[in-house]
């Protein structure tokens, strides 16, 4: 669904999240320094890939491509949800029951709400196995199912509440802007997305987990040090228990203004060298420097207000042939909503490549700041191989453009070396 994208684009924009469990330690770069003189980047890089066993590589090949089919799947379901809710009636049903409410303003919101309640509900087996079966066959999730189950109700709470508010304030634009909509549209969705970002941090990332300011030592004062040399208006540090979910590190810099927050996870700390942690914090020190929390909503909305001009377009030539069959009047109509949520799926499908290839390129300028702050290539290229136990480590350049939002493990680990290479002379 459209909002449960946007909704996770503005708790993580701007928090550009390493994320990985434990994987084989990669050996020192140094050691082929040694054995080459002049450095051979290409040599080093390949002596941190081969760290992988083949057994390691086939796994994480296969969790990685079998993400390219859920995204396939989650297009699929998102169709047949639509096709209950308007080939089977359930839609018109809804609408009736919400139809005696005296305001429409009323109507539009109930309906929507139960409408992401219904919806939730028709995808649950694609949800318990993307986001619990599947997690534990990988070994990556920590949490027995009540727990899962817990957390995933929490985040369906906090959809409904947002979600629903969304769609309230869309239809109001649709029944007052008429033919530009899409333009107001745009414009809500921007002021969410900033909400979103700005309360992120302190009012929904605590309901998942519990955040510590991280004791005073040698990691919190590198962390603010890097901080202040950098200009980010940053006093604090804090950690979170991501463990109780996960075996992956996590760190970002998130919010906005008085907002903005520094937060690493437990087991960067507990998994992680000083130096690795170093590497982390510098490539999400870039996210906030380089200004990618700005610039990926203006890229944000960029796509989503063609995406909106789009599925306008589609939304009435659908209505014009099967509208009576769905009970659906116009756009205007509420009892449309499953119809929009699909066309948006199928729009956010197809735009896969270019959203990915965005988010990419900002990582990767992330990744060359964090090189250039923390100064720690090998502790770089370790945690890139760190990633691969859920990230396909060497994919080919095509399906790195395609299906990849971060750069792969080869590309990080090169990056690394290349800037290793540049400065063994200390400068």
């Amino acid at each position: 669904m459209l909002y449960k994208l946007l909704l996770l684009l503005a708790l993580t924009l701007g928090a550009g999240r390493w994320a990985a469990p434990a994987a084989a330690q990669a050996a020192p770069a140094d050691t082929v320094a040694a054995r080459h003189p002049a450095f051979d980047v290409e040599a080093a890089t390949r002596h941190y890939l081969d760290t992988l066993t083949p057994a390691q590589k086939a796994k994480s090949d296969a969790y990685f491509e079998g993400g390219y089919w859920l995204q396939l799947w989650g297009l699929v379901y998102a169709l047949g949800v639509a096709g209950v809710f308007l080939g089977l009636g359930l839609s018109r049903w809804l609408r009736a029951r919400t139809a005696r409410l005296p305001r429409r303003w009323q109507r539009t919101w109930a309906y929507a709400a139960l409408y992401l309640l219904l919806a939730a509900g028709l995808s649950f087996p694609l949800t318990v196995y993307q986001g619990f079966v599947r997690e534990h066959q990988y070994g990556l999730s920590n949490l027995t199912f009540g727990a899962w189950l817990g957390e995933a109700l929490t985040s369906l709470a906090v959809s409904v509440v947002f979600g629903s508010l969304l769609v309230l304030a869309l239809y109001g634009a649709i029944r007052r802007a008429g033919a530009r909509w899409w333009v107001w549209g745009t414009a809500i969705v921007g002021l969410f997305v900033v909400v979103g970002v700005a309360v992120g941090p302190v009012f929904l990332s605590p309901l998942f987990n519990k955040y510590t300011p991280l004791p005073a030592g040698p990691v919190r004062e590198g962390i603010l040090s890097m901080a202040r040399a950098n200009g980010v208006p940053a006093d604090n540090v804090y950690y979170f228990d991501a463990s109780k979910q996960s075996k992956r590190i996590s760190a970002n810099v998130s919010g906005l203004g008085s907002t903005i927050r520094v937060s690493l996870n437990d087991n960067l700390l507990r998994r992680c060298t000083p130096a690795e942690v170093q590497a982390v914090m510098g490539h999400e020190l870039g996210h906030y420097v380089l200004n990618h929390i700005p610039k990926m909503l203006v890229f944000l909305l960029v796509l989503i207000s063609i995406g909106f001009w789009a599925v306008d377009g589609a939304f009435g030539w659908l209505v014009r042939r099967y509208g009576a069959r769905w009970g659906v009047a116009g756009l205007a109509d509420v009892g449309g909503l499953p119809l929009l949520a699909a066309l948006f799926a199928v729009a956010s499908f197809l735009a896969t490549p270019v959203t990915n290839t965005i988010v990419r390129t900002n990582e990767q300028e992330a990744d060359l700041f964090g090189l250039n702050a923390a100064r720690q290539p090998d502790g770089f290229a370790a945690i890139a191989m760190k990633l691969s136990e859920y990230r396909k480590i060497e994919p080919t350049p095509l399906e790195e453009i395609i299906f990849f939002d971060h750069p792969s493990g080869r590309t990080r680990v090169q990056s690394a070396m290349r800037w290793k290479a540049e400065h063994l002379d200390g400068r």
